[in-house]
């Protein structure tokens, strides 16, 4: 059975979201996980007793969040010793340009020379235009940097971005990673 952690940082809720997606996953096949925003991770929590680690982190003004790149950086030798993987939430990623995907992966990329963790896996969701949960002027300038991208502007609406089918292929994707090899029998003679 593989243990598993997974902690995030999400501010209007889409990467949480997508961590909650990923820890029902295993559970749902038996697997013990525990989850925490990397903010309420208890003292002494240590990511070495985990066979599996993911973390994940919304992008907003083009970084990742600082206090998940604190805990990457706090719990760096540790997660060298343990499967790890990361997830980036952004609205570059949902994005079908290949200038968009670009910077998606320039983000991922500035996270983990920035933190000096090298994760096993790494992958980038699109994430949600939250305009529901935005005051008034973050609800404007979200609504011009979609209307410049040509994206969703109608302000009494969410939009959700994400591609569940490619959160569940990453998770399972990290899971065998991770998965202890099958027992190698010698043959008879």
């Amino acid at each position: 059975m593989t243990r598993i952690l997974i902690v995030y940082a999400s501010r209007e809720g889409q990467t949480a979201k997508i961590a909650h997606e990923i820890a029902g996953g295993f559970r749902f096949q038996g697997q013990p996980v525990d989850i925490y925003r990397c903010i309420d991770c208890p003292e002494g929590l240590r990511p070495a007793s985990y066979d599996l680690v993911f973390a994940g982190s919304s992008v907003h003004e083009g970084v990742h969040d600082p206090g998940l790149g604190a805990w990457v950086r706090a719990n760096l030798e540790e997660l060298s010793r343990t499967k790890s993987a990361f997830f980036s939430v952004s609205l570059s990623a949902a994005g079908s340009r290949p200038e968009q995907q670009q910077d998606a992966q320039r983000l991922v990329a500035q996270f983990i020379e920035q933190t000096g963790w090298d994760p096993d896996t790494v992958a980038s969701f699109g994430g949600a235009i939250a305009y529901s949960k935005y005051g008034f002027i973050k609800r404007r300038i979200m609504r011009s940097i979609s209307a410049k991208e040509g994206g969703d502007v109608d302000t009494s609406h969410d939009y959700e971005y994400t591609d569940w089918e490619s959160v569940c292929e990453f998770a399972q994707n990290a899971a065998d990673m991770a998965a202890p090899a099958p027992a190698m029998s010698r043959p008879s003679l």
